[in-house]
């Protein structure tokens, strides 16, 4: 496996736990009071907004040449950063 298969079935698994916590979040919002509620779903909507953007950086790299994938490193790596940091945002807010 090459180093940037590795790297795109890491990105891989990541996506995955980010739809789980996703899927956490909505279920919450489902149970939760209707403004409550309100708040849940613009989270979940933000972060399904950052999720499509890291699977848009994905496919970048997943087409992207030997040579050139490690030039968009720098790119996946912030739309992930940025992920993260909401995905730790969402979960502390709505514990």
């Amino acid at each position: 496996m090459s180093e940037k298969d590795a790297y795109v079935q890491k990105l891989h698994g990541k996506i995955d736990e980010w739809n789980a916590e996703i899927d956490k979040l909505k279920a919450k919002a489902d149970k939760a009071e209707a403004e409550a509620r309100i708040e849940y779903q613009k989270q979940v909507e933000n972060l399904q907004e950052k999720r499509k953007e890291a699977e848009e950086k994905l496919a970048e790299v997943r087409q992207a040449g030997e040579g050139a994938w490690q030039d968009l490193k720098a790119g996946v790596q912030s739309a992930w950063d940025s992920m993260e940091e909401a995905i730790k945002s969402a979960r502390t807010r709505f514990k």
